[in-house]
């Protein structure tokens, strides 16, 4: 058991963050599970996929599993979900990877010239 005061604060912290981990790892693994029963099935998996896209997004965003693992698992699914055929004909899932925003050419103001007054 920590004595300093400071260490005891970090032993109930942790215990707070492992709780929330938790929760966030199992949301992540029901998701993926629903959307491989809907994919055993033969339903449309639409649905399904963006919901464990969307867990797989939060995993990432509270620090529970790597952007890496992420764009794995995000892959594999969807590498199943084409295998099967299940996936709706001209629907894309919402993939939210990290791509560089795109900045469009605006137009540059002319520089202003400068106008040179001799003082007196």
């Amino acid at each position: 058991m920590p004595i300093i005061k400071s260490a005891k604060k970090r032993v109930r912290v942790a215990k707070r963050q492992s709780t929330a981990n938790a929760k966030t790892k199992r949301s992540l693994r029901n998701a993926i599970r629903n959307f491989q029963t809907v994919l055993t099935g033969k339903k449309e998996t639409t649905k399904s996929q963006s919901e464990a896209f969307s867990a797989i997004d939060r995993a990432v965003k509270n620090g529970v599993i790597s952007k890496n693992k992420a764009a794995r698992k995000k892959r594999q699914l969807n590498a199943k979900s084409k295998a099967a055929g299940t996936t709706k004909a001209g629907s894309k899932a919402k993939s939210s990877v990290a791509k560089p925003a795109t900045k469009k050419a605006e137009a540059k103001k002319p520089a202003a010239k400068k106008t040179t007054a001799k003082k007196k």
